[in-house]
């Protein structure tokens, strides 16, 4: 039996699944089971790297979704409208989908899956996170044996890239920047990717899948890095450290096993140059997930991009495939769907505020070059139960004294109230950097 596949969008992901789709050779077999049969897109008459027959193409996107012909719509429009629209269309019409859309899952996941559920179908999105590396997949299957107690992932390629260029050149971040705008690894607006936002998107999901529960994502603390400058990675590097927009998942060690305490945050962070991530360079993402009994697995490869994305796309498509199969086989019953394929928890996971999270800090002062300063804000930090690992005057920027400060594990609500005293001192100019420390 074959398989049709209603295509939303032939952009750069959309050209790399059907090229895919078109070359079965040397690939699954299951790839052979599959028909391209209607494509939506913008315009009919855009030039394209990809030769389809005309009757392929069509502009109406609702039209592909409510055609009987089509078994599986897989959704690479992006963006949120009309996406959702569309998706859920898809699910009312007994479709199967595949999306590599994050925004909208993050967002909208809980309609979207409790509709799926409700119709018996699938929605798959391995190429929502870490583009062509198997991570959503393996948190459902592979891992599903384990307690996780969290995930740590470098999600964003273009806040990584800007990242390591800034180490490796000491340069400014703005001129990073516009350089990756230039390239094509920045959009013309870098918001959603240098403010955390698109990490934030990532994580919430991944976290739904390591945890077993559905997360809020106005709960996801989202902070970018347009603060990190070339000195703060200048200062990381000698103290042994790296600088990484991190996206934590991490369940509180302290919460008991139906409490589902979790933290889940996407911020700059000092990683050790010992850490995994930490050689994680230039656009490349990886996830590190630790659970029990497994310990430690990371997984890594490229995070963006036609051919690694498709390839994720694609995967989904063989997945659904193989338990179509098997319901034509009558081994499985089409009403209800592969538990560990679907998404069936319903529950919100408990999200614990962000002055409630233990962690280290990089705090850099400029202050007034007067006797006692240093004392002064020791005496703050030591008054709001922060303990210090380590505060030197690092030298002069012009007439200001440069101190840098980083702290033990301390709870993150003590060490800005300690801050918020310190910023009132007399001989504090400015407080330009605050990193956290893995």
């Amino acid at each position: 039996m074959v398989f049709k596949i209603g295509l939303l969008g032939l952009g750069t992901v959309g050209t790399g699944t059907v090229e895919i789709l078109l070359n079965p050779e040397g690939r699954h077999p299951l790839l052979s089971e599959l028909s391209l049969h209607r494509v939506g897109v913008r315009s009919l008459s855009k030039p394209r790297t990809v030769n389809l027959p005309e009757h392929l193409l069509t502009t109406d996107l609702e039209e592909i979704v409510i055609d009987p012909a089509v078994d599986i719509v897989v959704e690479l429009i992006g963006g949120l409208e009309p996406a959702r629209s569309l998706i859920l269309q898809a699910i009312e019409n007994g479709k199967h989908v595949v999306t590599a859309n994050k925004a909208v899952i993050s967002r909208y996941g809980s309609e979207i899956f409790d509709a799926a559920n409700e119709k018996g179908v699938y929605v798959l999105l391995e190429a929502a996170v870490g583009g062509g590396i198997p991570v959503i997949q393996p948190l459902k299957q592979s891992l599903g044996a384990n307690r996780i107690h969290k995930v740590t992932g470098i999600i964003n390629g273009t806040t990584n890239y800007i990242l390591t260029r800034m180490k490796n050149e000491g340069a400014d971040f703005a001129e990073v920047l516009a350089d990756a705008q230039r390239l094509g690894y920045a959009e013309a607006d870098p918001s959603a990717d240098i403010d955390g936002l698109d990490a934030g998107d990532k994580i919430a999901i991944l976290a739904s899948l390591a945890f077993g529960g559905r997360i809020k994502l106005e709960q996801v603390y989202c902070e970018g890095i347009r603060k990190i400058t070339a000195t703060d990675i200048a200062y990381a590097e000698k103290l042994g450290f790296v600088i990484k927009l991190l996206a934590i998942a991490a369940r509180d060690p302290n919460a008991t096993v139906d409490e589902d305490l979790l933290s889940i945050r996407v911020h700059p962070t000092l990683v050790p140059n010992t850490h995994p991530l930490a050689s994680i360079n230039d656009v490349y993402n990886a996830i590190l997930v630790e659970g029990e009994p497994i310990g430690q697995v990371m997984f890594f490869g490229r995070g963006a991009g036609a051919g690694p994305t498709a390839s994720a796309v694609v995967s989904d498509i063989l997945n659904i495939v193989a338990v179509l199969q098997m319901e034509e086989a009558e081994i499985v019953n089409p009403v209800v769907t592969h538990e560990m394929m679907s998404c069936t928890h319903q529950h919100y996971c408990k999200i614990a505020p962000m002055e409630d999270l233990v962690t280290r800090f990089y705090v850099r002062f400029l202050t007034k070059d007067s006797p006692g300063v240093i004392g002064k804000i020791g005496t703050c930090f030591g008054q709001h139960q922060v303990s210090l690992e380590s505060i030197v005057q690092t030298g002069f920027h012009e007439d200001l004294a440069e101190i840098v400060v980083v702290t033990h594990n301390v709870l993150e609500g003590n060490f800005h109230q300690a801050l918020t005293e310190i910023k009132n001192l007399d001989a504090i100019d400015s407080i330009p950097s605050l990193v956290r420390v893995l």
